[in-house]
């Protein structure tokens, strides 16, 4: 049907262009010439118009690149046209309509498209489809030109008007739709046209930006939705228009990591790499980001067979050029490391395997954390060091720090461990410090989820409790720059920006959802055991220096010896037999800054 329609265009185009040279009296004896030379015109054109690909895509979808093809094709076989009717004498065509009858061509190709596709958007004469629930869309930038297109095309949605501060804006329209002013006016133009949502399509937006807007937006009772993320869409994941509900992490997001993607290209590429706990969060987000950079071969390692399951389904479902190797195992297993290690050679180790829930490592377990945080971590960098292996990054964390509970205590032995190992030459081993991930299967915001979905009530521990908030992209992408800088025995120190108020993180759940801190009460349940008020990602005697990065600082703590390491080790393996409360008065002695409640319950 479109090439038929084109044959027509190219007649229709040929008998109009003699007909506007000759001011529509065109003499008899070029009756003959239009006739015969429409018969080397026409197969001319229809040959040009396959050749560029004119039929490959459909009117609905019409665009400029469908001009531009339009054009190309009409101009070549215009120029071949002109030099067979002027160099041959085989027919007598007036120049004038050589050059008439292009241009005429194009405008009905190219029109009769635009009008279809115009048609079928329901957008003809500017008339547009009154479906859908009326949505206002804050922003008026890439994104939210995007999202208008799409949201055009819906049945659910129908834009009413778009918001922006930017003043150069005001006044003009994204597809039909008008940009009605500033955010400030959004009270106005939702009385004005009943809305009831507001989509924001700020993909540069700062999170304090996103904060403020949505602060707004609930001042006022609407329902607040966003449009996806600038990385979602340039994947190919999902699509602008698949819109959902703004989250706590819309809030909570911080500004884009600024990575040294070649120097991880050349740290990363064609290497073999090794993730211990890559089922967990940080190192399942970990395996995502390594294989961005293509190293030659994954080797996932996790000792819980279902998180391994899980993360080998969805990377082989990705349908990756990297070969990925899932292995069940223990770090603290010497022997499996040392085979696994000298098997597959990797250039780099990133540890992040270890038990990490505070309360439960508080009681009952106190023996089997030492063994897993402190003996897995030496085990395992003794079998990298073995297997010189290039470098070994080690998750750790801000509750190391001055540490009140016993699991953060072993992760300040496991650092110190880390650092005993590191020698002149051979593994360079880094340490990587920060505080909560969010969404992380330990964080605090899926239980207020699940506790909202319920009814209610929230619980938080402490009216003034505060954390820090990271993404797990972004703890990610960090603790692969740490590894890129590292020199050996440094320990880096996340810039987590500022810490967040829990209570307050709770009644934004609470506001997000739809509902009221009436219809959804909030309950103070009391401290856990090992918990505190407040994270540090500093001890007190502990000092930073300056990296080029500037979300990275190197943390200047102090450092111990083989020889403390292995009456260590020798310490930990006594422990099993004893008594918890002697085991947190012994931890004092190895951890001199631990705070621990010996006599807690």
């Amino acid at each position: 049907m479109a090439l038929t329609h084109d044959i027509l265009a190219v007649i229709f185009a040929w008998y109009i262009g003699f007909l506007l040279r000759f001011n529509f009296d065109v003499p008899v004896e070029f009756f003959a010439t239009i006739k015969q030379a429409l018969w080397i015109l026409l197969p001319i054109q229809v040959i040009a118009f396959v050749s560029f690909g004119l039929y490959r895509g459909t009117w609905r979808f019409a665009s400029i690149l469908d001009l531009k093809r339009i054009f190309l094709a009409v101009l070549t076989s215009a120029l071949i046209a002109t030099f067979v009717f002027m160099f041959s004498n085989m027919f007598h065509v007036p120049r004038s309509v050589l050059i008439i009858n292009p241009i005429l061509l194009i405008l009905m190709m190219g029109g009769s498209r635009l009008i279809y596709r115009a048609f079928k958007e329901y957008q003809l004469y500017g008339v547009y489809l009154t479906k859908g629930k009326p949505v206002i869309i804050f922003g008026a930038g890439t994104a939210a030109i995007s999202l208008v297109k799409d949201l055009s095309q819906s049945d659910q949605w129908r834009v009413v008007g778009i918001l922006d501060d930017d003043v150069t804006m005001h006044g003009r329209e994204i597809h039909g739709v008008k940009v009605l002013g500033s955010i400030s006016k959004l009270a106005q133009t939702v009385s004005q046209n009943k809305v009831g949502h507001v989509i924001i399509a700020m993909s540069s937006a700062t999170h304090q930006e996103r904060r403020k807007v949505i602060d707004v937006i609930n001042e006022l009772g609407l329902k607040a939705l966003t449009a996806p993320g600038i990385d979602d869409l340039m994947s190919g994941r999902i699509n602008v228009s698949q819109i959902r509900p703004v989250d706590v992490e819309d809030l909570l997001g911080r500004d884009a990591v600024e990575l040294d993607n070649s120097g991880l290209q050349h740290l990363i590429s064609n290497h073999v790499v090794f993730v211990s706990g890559a089922g967990g969060s940080i190192g399942s987000e970990l395996c995502r980001q390594i294989i961005k950079f293509n190293p030659s071969h994954l080797i996932c390692l996790d000792i819980s067979e279902y998180a391994l399951y899980q993360l080998e389904q969805e990377l082989t479902d990705s349908k990756l050029s990297v070969k990925l190797i899932c292995v069940l195992g223990d770090v603290k297993h010497a022997a499996r490391m040392d085979k696994l290690l000298e098997e597959y050679k990797p250039k780099l180790v990133f540890h992040a395997a270890a038990y990490k829930h505070v309360p439960l490592m508080e009681h009952y377990n106190i023996s089997e954390a030492f063994y897993n945080n402190v003996i897995g971590t030496y085990t395992l960098g003794q079998a990298c060091k073995k297997s010189k292996v290039e470098k070994f990054i080690f998750i750790s964390t801000d509750k190391a720090v001055n540490p009140t509970n016993v699991m953060g205590a072993t992760k300040r032995l496991a650092e110190m461990v880390c650092q005993s190992l590191q020698e002149s030459q051979g593994t360079r081993f880094v340490m990587v410090r920060f505080g909560n991930v969010l969404g992380s299967s330990g964080s605090v915001i899926p239980k207020f989820r699940k506790q909202i979905k319920l009814g209610g009530p929230v619980t938080v521990t402490h009216p003034d409790i505060i954390r820090y908030f990271m993404s797990i992209p972004e703890a990610a992408q960090l603790v692969m720059q740490a590894g890129l800088m590292g020199k050996g025995g440094e320990i880096f120190v996340l810039d987590m920006g500022e810490p967040i108020r829990i209570l307050d993180l709770a009644k934004d759940m609470i506001k997000l959802s739809g509902l009221s801190e009436d219809e959804i009460k909030i309950e103070f349940s009391g401290l856990r055991p090992g918990e505190k008020l407040y994270e540090e990602l500093l001890a007190h005697d502990e000092k930073t220096l300056a990296t080029p990065h500037k979300k990275l600082r190197i943390a200047s703590a102090k450092s111990v010896d083989k020889i403390w390491t292995k009456s260590l080790i020798e310490w930990i393996s006594s422990t099993l037999d004893k008594n918890e409360v002697i085991l947190k008065e012994e931890l004092k002695i190895w951890v001199t800054e631990y705070q621990g409640d010996i006599n807690a319950n």
